[in-house]
Protein backbone atom coordinates (compact mmCIF):
# COMPACT_ATOMS: atom_id res chain seq x y z
CA UNK A 1 0.00 0.00 0.00
CA UNK A 2 1.66 3.62 -0.55
CA UNK A 3 2.02 5.94 1.82
CA UNK A 4 0.01 8.48 2.25
CA UNK A 5 1.23 11.90 1.63
CA UNK A 6 0.14 15.25 2.73
CA UNK A 7 -0.30 17.58 -0.17
CA UNK A 8 1.71 21.20 0.24
CA UNK A 9 -0.21 23.53 2.01
CA UNK A 10 -1.55 26.82 0.51
CA UNK A 11 0.42 30.04 1.52
CA UNK A 12 -2.12 31.89 3.31
CA UNK A 13 -1.86 34.72 1.01
CA UNK A 14 -3.05 33.01 -1.64
CA UNK A 15 -6.11 31.41 0.45
CA UNK A 16 -9.50 33.10 -0.84
CA UNK A 17 -13.34 33.18 0.20
CA UNK A 18 -15.32 33.52 -2.85
CA UNK A 19 -18.94 33.64 -3.06
CA UNK A 20 -20.09 31.18 -5.71
CA UNK A 21 -22.52 33.63 -7.91
CA UNK A 22 -20.47 36.35 -9.38
CA UNK A 23 -22.37 39.44 -9.09
CA UNK A 24 -23.46 41.56 -11.87
CA UNK A 25 -21.49 44.72 -12.40
CA UNK A 26 -21.70 47.76 -14.82
CA UNK A 27 -20.65 51.72 -14.63
CA UNK A 28 -22.24 54.87 -15.47
CA UNK A 29 -22.52 53.96 -18.59
CA UNK A 30 -22.68 51.36 -20.97
CA UNK A 31 -23.25 47.13 -21.10
CA UNK A 32 -22.37 45.05 -17.89
CA UNK A 33 -18.89 43.22 -17.68
CA UNK A 34 -18.96 39.62 -18.78
CA UNK A 35 -19.00 37.72 -16.14
CA UNK A 36 -15.69 36.08 -17.36
CA UNK A 37 -14.15 39.92 -16.35
CA UNK A 38 -15.37 39.82 -13.08
CA UNK A 39 -14.61 38.16 -9.97
CA UNK A 40 -14.53 38.89 -5.70
CA UNK A 41 -11.89 40.94 -3.97
CA UNK A 42 -9.87 39.02 -1.75
CA UNK A 43 -10.76 39.10 1.96
CA UNK A 44 -8.29 39.70 5.03
CA UNK A 45 -9.51 39.34 8.36
CA UNK A 46 -8.62 41.76 10.99
CA UNK A 47 -6.35 39.72 13.46
CA UNK A 48 -3.92 38.39 10.38
CA UNK A 49 -0.54 39.09 10.65
CA UNK A 50 0.95 42.21 9.85
CA UNK A 51 3.74 40.82 7.95
CA UNK A 52 0.86 38.76 5.46
CA UNK A 53 -1.16 41.81 5.50
CA UNK A 54 1.63 43.77 3.70
CA UNK A 55 2.30 40.48 1.68
CA UNK A 56 -1.30 40.47 0.21
CA UNK A 57 -0.90 44.44 0.02
CA UNK A 58 2.65 44.13 -2.30
CA UNK A 59 1.02 41.34 -4.34
CA UNK A 60 -2.29 42.64 -5.50
CA UNK A 61 -1.93 46.32 -5.10
CA UNK A 62 -4.93 46.83 -2.52
CA UNK A 63 -5.92 44.86 0.94
CA UNK A 64 -9.96 44.17 2.22
CA UNK A 65 -9.99 44.08 5.75
CA UNK A 66 -13.33 42.55 7.08
CA UNK A 67 -14.16 44.51 10.22
CA UNK A 68 -11.15 46.92 11.31
CA UNK A 69 -13.41 49.34 12.77
CA UNK A 70 -16.58 48.76 15.29
CA UNK A 71 -19.63 48.42 13.23
CA UNK A 72 -21.65 50.85 15.40
CA UNK A 73 -18.74 53.69 14.92
CA UNK A 74 -19.07 54.21 10.93
CA UNK A 75 -23.18 53.50 11.35
CA UNK A 76 -22.88 56.76 13.47
CA UNK A 77 -21.70 58.94 10.25
CA UNK A 78 -24.02 57.31 8.30
CA UNK A 79 -27.02 58.22 10.52
CA UNK A 80 -25.69 61.83 10.70
CA UNK A 81 -25.21 62.83 7.44
CA UNK A 82 -28.34 61.52 5.97
CA UNK A 83 -30.34 63.54 9.07
CA UNK A 84 -28.00 65.86 7.98
CA UNK A 85 -29.47 65.71 3.90
CA UNK A 86 -33.20 64.71 4.72
CA UNK A 87 -34.20 68.02 3.97
CA UNK A 88 -33.36 67.53 0.56
CA UNK A 89 -36.06 64.86 0.22
CA UNK A 90 -33.60 61.87 -0.44
CA UNK A 91 -34.51 59.76 1.84
CA UNK A 92 -37.77 57.85 1.54
CA UNK A 93 -40.09 58.90 3.86
CA UNK A 94 -41.17 56.53 6.79
CA UNK A 95 -37.33 55.17 7.02
CA UNK A 96 -34.41 55.99 9.62
CA UNK A 97 -31.48 57.92 8.36
CA UNK A 98 -29.63 55.19 9.96
CA UNK A 99 -30.42 53.23 6.91
CA UNK A 100 -30.44 55.47 4.34
CA UNK A 101 -32.99 54.30 2.22
CA UNK A 102 -33.86 56.37 -1.08
CA UNK A 103 -37.02 57.64 -2.43
CA UNK A 104 -37.29 56.42 -5.50
CA UNK A 105 -39.84 58.52 -6.43
CA UNK A 106 -37.13 61.22 -6.46
CA UNK A 107 -34.80 61.41 -9.96
CA UNK A 108 -31.97 59.92 -9.08
CA UNK A 109 -29.52 62.68 -10.90
CA UNK A 110 -30.73 65.46 -8.65
CA UNK A 111 -29.29 63.51 -5.86
CA UNK A 112 -26.03 63.20 -7.46
CA UNK A 113 -23.35 63.03 -4.82
CA UNK A 114 -19.58 64.17 -4.48
CA UNK A 115 -17.93 62.89 -7.84
CA UNK A 116 -21.37 62.40 -9.29
CA UNK A 117 -20.40 63.56 -12.86
CA UNK A 118 -21.85 66.67 -11.96
CA UNK A 119 -23.26 68.04 -9.00
CA UNK A 120 -26.91 68.80 -8.48
CA UNK A 121 -28.23 72.49 -9.82
CA UNK A 122 -29.88 73.34 -6.38
CA UNK A 123 -27.92 75.83 -4.56
CA UNK A 124 -28.71 74.23 -0.80
CA UNK A 125 -28.05 71.05 -2.14
CA UNK A 126 -24.22 71.32 -2.90
CA UNK A 127 -24.13 73.60 0.01
CA UNK A 128 -25.03 70.43 2.24
CA UNK A 129 -22.77 68.31 0.58
CA UNK A 130 -19.73 71.01 1.43
CA UNK A 131 -21.19 70.99 4.58
CA UNK A 132 -21.08 67.39 5.59
CA UNK A 133 -17.65 67.00 5.85
CA UNK A 134 -17.13 69.27 8.77
CA UNK A 135 -19.82 67.27 10.48
CA UNK A 136 -18.38 66.94 14.01
CA UNK A 137 -18.96 62.90 13.95
CA UNK A 138 -17.16 62.74 10.43
CA UNK A 139 -14.36 64.87 11.85
CA UNK A 140 -14.01 63.03 14.73
CA UNK A 141 -13.92 59.64 12.81
CA UNK A 142 -11.03 60.99 10.78
CA UNK A 143 -9.37 60.72 13.77
CA UNK A 144 -10.50 56.89 14.85
CA UNK A 145 -7.55 56.14 17.05
CA UNK A 146 -8.07 52.48 16.54
CA UNK A 147 -8.00 53.44 12.94
CA UNK A 148 -5.30 55.25 12.68
CA UNK A 149 -3.02 53.14 15.30
CA UNK A 150 -3.50 50.49 12.72
CA UNK A 151 -2.16 52.35 9.39
CA UNK A 152 0.62 53.56 11.21
CA UNK A 153 1.31 49.92 12.39
CA UNK A 154 0.97 48.28 8.71
CA UNK A 155 3.32 51.42 7.09
CA UNK A 156 5.79 51.23 9.55
CA UNK A 157 5.69 54.87 10.48
CA UNK A 158 6.14 56.39 13.70
CA UNK A 159 3.43 59.32 12.69
CA UNK A 160 1.09 59.93 10.23
CA UNK A 161 -0.70 62.51 8.27
CA UNK A 162 -4.31 62.61 6.48
CA UNK A 163 -4.80 64.66 3.88
CA UNK A 164 -7.36 67.33 4.82
CA UNK A 165 -9.18 67.14 1.57
CA UNK A 166 -11.32 64.05 1.70
CA UNK A 167 -14.06 62.73 -0.20
CA UNK A 168 -17.51 61.63 1.64
CA UNK A 169 -19.33 60.80 -1.51
CA UNK A 170 -22.94 59.18 -1.35
CA UNK A 171 -24.27 57.22 -4.83
CA UNK A 172 -27.85 56.87 -5.03
CA UNK A 173 -29.28 53.98 -6.70
CA UNK A 174 -29.40 54.63 -10.72
CA UNK A 175 -27.82 57.35 -10.37
CA UNK A 176 -24.05 58.60 -11.00
CA UNK A 177 -20.78 58.51 -9.41
CA UNK A 178 -17.16 57.99 -10.00
CA UNK A 179 -15.68 57.00 -13.14
CA UNK A 180 -12.49 54.42 -13.37
CA UNK A 181 -9.32 56.17 -12.57
CA UNK A 182 -6.43 55.75 -10.56
CA UNK A 183 -6.01 58.20 -8.03
CA UNK A 184 -2.16 59.82 -8.70
CA UNK A 185 -3.90 61.53 -11.48
CA UNK A 186 -5.58 63.15 -8.91
CA UNK A 187 -2.13 63.76 -6.69
CA UNK A 188 0.51 64.01 -8.92
CA UNK A 189 2.53 66.50 -6.63
CA UNK A 190 4.30 65.09 -3.74
CA UNK A 191 5.33 61.17 -3.28
CA UNK A 192 3.63 58.58 -3.33
CA UNK A 193 0.57 57.49 -0.51
CA UNK A 194 -1.99 55.26 1.01
CA UNK A 195 -5.53 55.47 0.25
CA UNK A 196 -8.41 54.07 2.62
CA UNK A 197 -11.82 53.33 1.17
CA UNK A 198 -14.21 53.61 4.32
CA UNK A 199 -17.69 52.25 2.86
CA UNK A 200 -20.40 54.02 5.47
CA UNK A 201 -22.94 51.15 6.01
CA UNK A 202 -23.43 47.63 4.23
CA UNK A 203 -23.32 47.79 0.36
CA UNK A 204 -23.99 44.45 -1.96
CA UNK A 205 -21.35 44.10 -4.54
CA UNK A 206 -23.72 45.68 -6.84
CA UNK A 207 -25.02 47.85 -4.38
CA UNK A 208 -22.34 51.03 -5.65
CA UNK A 209 -19.36 50.28 -3.99
CA UNK A 210 -15.68 49.78 -5.62
CA UNK A 211 -14.52 47.53 -7.95
CA UNK A 212 -11.10 47.35 -8.62
CA UNK A 213 -9.32 45.79 -12.10
CA UNK A 214 -7.30 42.87 -10.65
CA UNK A 215 -3.45 43.18 -10.78
CA UNK A 216 -3.60 47.04 -12.14
CA UNK A 217 -0.97 48.57 -10.74
CA UNK A 218 1.35 48.01 -13.61
CA UNK A 219 -1.34 49.61 -16.16
CA UNK A 220 -1.36 52.26 -13.58
CA UNK A 221 2.32 52.88 -13.39
CA UNK A 222 2.29 52.72 -17.72
CA UNK A 223 -0.45 55.15 -17.96
CA UNK A 224 1.52 57.60 -15.75
CA UNK A 225 4.34 57.10 -17.47
CA UNK A 226 2.57 57.79 -21.06
CA UNK A 227 1.03 60.90 -19.87
CA UNK A 228 4.21 62.04 -18.17
CA UNK A 229 5.92 61.86 -21.86
CA UNK A 230 3.03 63.59 -23.38
CA UNK A 231 3.03 66.37 -20.86
CA UNK A 232 6.77 67.43 -21.24
CA UNK A 233 5.61 70.84 -22.96
CA UNK A 234 3.10 71.30 -20.16
CA UNK A 235 3.64 73.77 -17.30
CA UNK A 236 4.60 72.57 -13.63
CA UNK A 237 0.96 73.55 -12.78
CA UNK A 238 -0.73 71.50 -15.66
CA UNK A 239 1.68 68.84 -15.53
CA UNK A 240 0.20 68.01 -11.60
CA UNK A 241 -3.90 69.13 -12.72
CA UNK A 242 -5.89 65.93 -13.32
CA UNK A 243 -8.62 68.05 -15.47
CA UNK A 244 -5.95 68.07 -18.71
CA UNK A 245 -6.20 67.89 -21.94
CA UNK A 246 -5.51 63.97 -21.53
CA UNK A 247 -8.13 62.92 -19.23
CA UNK A 248 -11.87 63.01 -19.31
CA UNK A 249 -13.18 66.59 -18.25
CA UNK A 250 -13.73 65.05 -14.42
CA UNK A 251 -10.21 63.23 -14.29
CA UNK A 252 -11.64 59.99 -14.78
CA UNK A 253 -9.96 57.19 -17.30
CA UNK A 254 -13.57 56.86 -18.54
CA UNK A 255 -17.52 56.01 -17.09
CA UNK A 256 -17.68 53.01 -19.33
CA UNK A 257 -16.17 50.19 -17.64
CA UNK A 258 -17.18 47.57 -20.51
CA UNK A 259 -15.56 50.01 -23.22
CA UNK A 260 -12.56 50.51 -20.98
CA UNK A 261 -11.83 47.08 -19.95
CA UNK A 262 -11.61 45.92 -23.45
CA UNK A 263 -9.17 48.54 -24.12
CA UNK A 264 -6.95 47.35 -21.10
CA UNK A 265 -7.01 43.87 -22.03
CA UNK A 266 -6.04 44.99 -25.65
CA UNK A 267 -3.22 47.59 -24.85
CA UNK A 268 -2.13 45.95 -21.47
CA UNK A 269 -2.66 42.29 -22.05
CA UNK A 270 0.11 39.78 -20.42
CA UNK A 271 2.18 37.32 -21.71
CA UNK A 272 0.09 34.69 -20.00
CA UNK A 273 -3.08 36.03 -22.06
CA UNK A 274 -5.04 35.79 -18.76
CA UNK A 275 -7.41 38.19 -18.66
CA UNK A 276 -7.72 41.34 -15.75
CA UNK A 277 -10.93 40.45 -13.96
CA UNK A 278 -13.24 43.37 -11.96
CA UNK A 279 -12.83 42.80 -8.49
CA UNK A 280 -15.98 44.07 -6.19
CA UNK A 281 -17.24 42.91 -2.79
CA UNK A 282 -20.20 42.18 -0.29
CA UNK A 283 -19.00 45.46 2.19
CA UNK A 284 -20.53 45.31 5.93
CA UNK A 285 -20.05 48.36 7.71
CA UNK A 286 -16.66 48.35 9.82
CA UNK A 287 -14.66 47.14 6.35
CA UNK A 288 -12.19 49.41 4.67
CA UNK A 289 -10.22 48.89 1.53
CA UNK A 290 -6.64 50.13 1.41
CA UNK A 291 -5.34 50.27 -1.89
CA UNK A 292 -2.08 51.86 -4.04
CA UNK A 293 -2.03 55.01 -6.10
CA UNK A 294 -2.08 52.94 -9.42
CA UNK A 295 -4.88 50.85 -8.52
CA UNK A 296 -7.48 51.32 -11.19
CA UNK A 297 -10.25 51.33 -9.52
CA UNK A 298 -14.22 53.02 -9.88
CA UNK A 299 -17.42 52.88 -8.72
CA UNK A 300 -20.28 49.99 -9.27
CA UNK A 301 -23.25 51.62 -10.76
CA UNK A 302 -26.03 51.31 -7.65
CA UNK A 303 -28.64 49.03 -8.23
CA UNK A 304 -29.43 47.54 -4.54
CA UNK A 305 -33.07 45.79 -4.49
CA UNK A 306 -33.69 47.29 -1.62
CA UNK A 307 -32.85 51.13 -2.44
CA UNK A 308 -29.69 51.87 0.04
CA UNK A 309 -27.79 54.40 -0.66
CA UNK A 310 -24.45 54.07 -0.97
CA UNK A 311 -22.08 56.09 1.52
CA UNK A 312 -18.34 56.45 1.53
CA UNK A 313 -15.06 58.21 2.07
CA UNK A 314 -11.71 58.22 0.07
CA UNK A 315 -9.10 58.84 2.71
CA UNK A 316 -5.50 59.40 1.72
CA UNK A 317 -2.63 59.17 3.99
CA UNK A 318 1.19 59.83 3.91
CA UNK A 319 4.13 59.50 6.61
CA UNK A 320 4.77 62.99 8.82
CA UNK A 321 7.29 64.63 7.16
CA UNK A 322 7.22 63.17 3.83
CA UNK A 323 6.28 65.03 0.57
CA UNK A 324 2.17 66.00 0.34
CA UNK A 325 0.45 67.41 -2.41
CA UNK A 326 -0.36 70.55 -0.88
CA UNK A 327 -2.93 71.41 -2.88
CA UNK A 328 -5.59 68.72 -0.97
CA UNK A 329 -4.46 70.53 2.57
CA UNK A 330 -5.89 74.08 2.24
CA UNK A 331 -9.08 73.34 3.20
CA UNK A 332 -12.16 70.49 3.06
CA UNK A 333 -13.51 69.77 -0.17
CA UNK A 334 -15.07 72.67 -1.79
CA UNK A 335 -17.29 72.59 -4.99
CA UNK A 336 -15.19 74.96 -6.67
CA UNK A 337 -11.80 73.93 -5.30
CA UNK A 338 -10.71 72.76 -8.80
CA UNK A 339 -9.37 69.40 -7.46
Amino acid sequence: MAAATQATPVPAHELVYEPQQLPKLRSNYGAYLDQSSVGWLKETSADTSLEEMRTRFDADGYLFIKGLIPREDVLDVRQRYFEHLQPTGILKPGTSPRDGIFDDTQDPIVHNGVGGSDLPDNVERQRLLESAHTLPVYLAFLEHPDFRAFIRKFMGWDRDVILKRTLLRHNVPNGLSTGCHYDRIFLRAGQEFLTAWVPFGDCTAEGGGLMYLENSSDVGKAMEADFTKRAENFTPEERINGFNQNMAKDGQLSHNVAELDADINTMYGNATGKRRRWLAADFTAGDVVFHNPYMIHGAVKNEDPRGRIRLGTDLRFYPEGGEIDQRWMRDVWRPDDGL
